[in-house]
């Protein structure tokens, strides 16, 4: 998969998941991937909540991994 084939399965994960993140106040930005690294920013509510870790790992990763399977990981950038 091309460098700009990965940039556009990531964006297309990300506008899967926006929905939910925006029916809770929240949203996400995506920075930069390096490395098989995914940088995003979450926004708004998502910011300051409890659980943003786990909506990281078990809802923005694993829905990134299922569009691009070369992705090892998924970093918050605060």
């Amino acid at each position: 998969m091309t460098t700009q084939e990965t940039l556009e399965n990531v964006e297309k994960a990300l506008d899967e998941i926006r929905p939910f993140l925006m029916s809770d106040g929240g949203n996400i930005k995506l920075l930069s991937i390096e490395d098989f690294v995914v940088k995003v920013q979450l926004e708004g509510a998502c910011i300051g909540c409890s659980v943003n870790q786990m909506t990281l790992k078990n809802g923005v990763e694993a829905t990134i991994k299922k569009f691009a399977p070369q992705i090892k990981e998924v970093i918050n950038v605060v």
